[in-house]
């Protein structure tokens, strides 16, 4: 599907270009003239709340995001979930709104412990508090806490969507633009998630091109609510690579402005690429590693 969704956004942006329009205009017009967006702070174990949160907030943004927990057992102590429910209190306290993402890192007997412990604080939502391979315990979860759930990285068609939708088990959709089929199958996911009242706020923890597809799904989606961006993404600066910005010609298309990107006002994706610099970091980039993490007796967890 990463395949299909690069070809996607691709052909989107040369029809576009060819009309002389930006996508959100083949796509049924613009509803909004900017979109909502948020940043992560914290990294895989969330440290330095504070002085990172601090920094959002000098970039102009009103949300943020972060891990919930380090890795955790399927069964482990109550205190391991203590710090989470203080960086949402520090955060919350800055006047920052904060969503707080489970990654699948927590199984079912502690997801309803921190569901419950953050629900007083009420967090902008929680995101993928199970796998969706998980169903049935996701249905559980949902009807314990008032928390909106978040969840769709893992789900690559609107039929993968479809069950969760008619269960009622998810408020806030999240499909990857990457990795759903492109702008085509992620338009049609979000009209199909406005007909049960599901809000949508895709997953983009990547590069320009893909958060600039979004941005142009959202421009053109009534039920869009909120969007993810790279900027300083905690995997890029620990490993000292490029971040979002570093791969286009104009730099400022993304500026953040009290929460919110503008409208791109360029023709097809709204963006340019920098290609002599794709081709130089290309030549000097390895492969990518998943990361592993073990529990303290030696064994893997993974999420």
């Amino acid at each position: 599907m990463s395949a299909i969704s690069g070809i996607d956004i691709a052909l989107w942006d040369l029809k576009a270009r060819r009309m002389g329009v930006p996508i959100y205009r083949l796509l049924g017009g613009k509803v909004r003239n900017k979109v909502q967006v948020y940043a992560w702070i914290g990294g895989d174990r969330p440290k330095d709340i504070e002085v990172a949160a601090k920094a959002r907030i000098a970039q102009g943004l009103k949300c943020i995001k972060m891990n919930a927990t380090e890795d955790v057992n399927w069964l482990d102590s109550p205190s391991v979930l203590d710090s989470t429910v203080e960086r949402l209190k520090t955060v919350k306290s800055l006047g920052l709104d904060a969503g707080l993402d489970f990654h699948g890192r927590l199984h079912k007997s502690m997801a309803k412990q921190l569901a419950k412990a953050l629900e007083p604080h009420r967090p902008l939502f929680i995101e993928e508090p199970l796998l969706v391979e998980h169903p049935e315990a996701l249905k559980q979860l949902s009807s314990l806490t008032t928390i909106p759930i978040a969840f769709g990285e893992r789900l690559y068609t609107r039929w993968d969507c479809k069950p969760f939708l008619e269960q009622g088990i998810v408020d806030v959709l999240q499909p990857d633009i990457a990795h759903a089929g492109g702008i085509s199958e992620t338009k049609k996911i979000a009209i199909m998630a406005e007909a049960y009242d599901v809000a949508i706020a895709p997953h983009c923890p990547l590069g320009p091109i893909a958060l600039a597809a979004s941005i142009q799904v959202a421009f053109s989606t009534p039920n869009f609510v909120i969007q993810e961006m790279s900027l300083g993404m905690h995997y890029n600066v620990e490993a000292g690579e490029e971040d979002l910005n570093t791969y286009l010609v104009d730099q400022t298309v993304f500026d953040i402005e009290d929460g919110y990107v503008k409208a791109p006002t360029g023709v097809g994706l709204g963006i340019e690429i920098n290609e002599e610099v794709v081709r130089r970091i290309s030549k000097e980039t390895g492969h990518w590693q998943c990361k592993e993490f073990y529990g303290p007796d030696g064994s893997i967890r993974e999420w």
